[in-house]
């Protein structure tokens, strides 16, 4: 009796890249924390050559675990952005130690500035524009500082809503810009709405504020993961997205993923060459393999593998 022969399937085609993806995922930026990057063995693995790595200060997380991760991110060959939290530092020595122990172990020179989650300072700082006002960035040679914009409004900055604070403090780091050399952009608080990102870039720049923006982006993430993030770090109306889609429970035990802001964001920029997005920060809230694997099949940074988890 003659054997039957089985033909392996063969591989399914890679789905056609969209161009204005393509185009609009170039040079995107990526978050960490060292826990998160403990469970990556070689981030070259998934990111290509020069990718930006945030590395997310939590408070509770000393310092020491934070150069260390730098440092292993450095080596790796990654431009590294380490968080500086200002109402977790407790005073400008303590600024001055951690800004010299990245640059002396892992040649840091950018940065993140923000307040921080934290709602009561552990010292001397509440605000992003107390750490650039110590002049310390700038006396260490810092070359880029990017601080936090909230495309929803920020209710620790604006408890009553709407966005004066948040509109008064941007203005303020407009004007930090216009007279230093730093190279200064705004990063994003993650969401999931195209419209609101458009009008408040747009908002921004009507208005005189021409720091480039970096979008931030939940990368692909369970949606009860998603939620609870984003309840947790304040996302504003675009939440509504999420909660849209959990009220179908076909789509509960789906991955949530970012194609449809992501294309709405890509085809408005390709129509609108000035518009103020300059580049999209991803928060890997699925896992940086998910992330970084997805972004490699719409486009971004392919000049890495897509590597199975």
């Amino acid at each position: 009796m003659a054997l039957l022969k089985f033909k392996p399937r063969a591989a399914e085609a890679p789905k056609p890249v969209d161009a204005n993806m393509e185009a609009f995922l170039k040079g995107y930026s990526i978050e960490v924390m060292p826990r998160t990057a403990e469970k990556v063995d070689d981030l070259r693995s998934y990111l290509a050559p020069g990718t930006r790595v945030y590395i997310a200060h939590i408070e509770g997380t000393p310092i020491e675990d934070m150069v260390a991760t730098a440092k292993r991110v450095a080596a790796e060959g990654f431009p590294v952005m380490p968080h500086f939290p200002a109402r977790i530092i407790a005073d400008k020595a303590t600024l001055a130690d951690w800004i010299a122990r990245y640059q002396g172990e892992a040649g840091v020179d950018q940065a993140l500035l923000l307040a921080g989650g934290v709602s009561k300072p552990h010292g001397d700082f509440h605000s992003s524009m107390q750490l650039m006002e110590t002049g310390l960035f700038d006396k260490a040679g810092f070359k880029r500082l990017h601080v936090a914009g909230h495309p929803e409004g920020n209710r620790d900055i604006d408890p009553r809503g709407g966005d004066a604070e948040v509109m008064a403090a941007l203005r303020w780091k407009q004007d930090f810009s216009n007279r230093t050399d730093a190279q200064l952009a705004l990063a994003t608080q993650f969401c999931f709405e195209a419209a609101p990102v458009i009008d408040w870039v747009n908002r921004l720049n009507a208005e005189g504020i021409t720091l480039p923006v970096h979008i931030g982006i939940a990368g692909p993430a369970k949606l009860q993961t998603l939620i609870k993030f984003a309840i947790a770090c304040g996302v504003g109306p675009s939440l509504k997205v999420l909660q849209k889609r959990a009220r179908d429970v076909t789509k509960l035990v789906m991955p949530f993923e970012p194609t449809e802001v992501l294309t709405q964001l890509a085809n408005y920029k390709a129509e609108n060459p000035d518009f103020g997005i300059e580049s999209v920060h991803f928060f890997p809230l699925g896992g940086i393999k998910t992330n970084a694997n997805w972004a490699i099949e719409n486009g971004g940074n392919s000049a890495a593998p897509v590597i199975a988890d």
